[in-house]
């Protein structure tokens, strides 16, 4: 599985299509995105082991800037925290994108 990760609109989707050459149908049928959203309220290993199960895990960093005042939102940036890690230890390759640049965090580079 490959983990991508990185902050809001830094142009994850577009570095993994481009880098695979997957279409916009090959990449709904192998990838899932978002996927931070899914972590609150859940155990973040059995949703990990689920997930790793798709080709591509694509996740928003939660975690940069101010921590909210809300203790729901400090709670939802740290489910989906806790998931990055769990996807991150099952991943082969972790990579992060940032304004559209790759740092290779695990593994190696498709």
């Amino acid at each position: 599985m490959i983990f991508v990760t990185g902050p809001l609109f830094a142009g994850k989707q577009a570095y993994i299509q481009k880098t695979l050459g997957l279409t916009d149908a090959e990449f709904a049928a192998c990838a899932v995105r978002d996927v931070q959203e899914l972590a609150f309220g859940a155990d973040p290993e059995a949703l990990a082991d689920a997930l790793s199960e798709k080709e591509i895990v694509i996740a928003t960093e939660l975690g940069g800037g101010l921590v909210p005042i809300d203790k729901c939102e400090r709670e939802k940036r740290e489910a989906a925290g806790r998931l990055a890690c769990c996807l991150a230890a099952r991943a082969d390759t972790v990579i992060r994108v940032c304004c559209g640049l790759p740092q290779l965090l695990k593994g190696r580079l498709p």
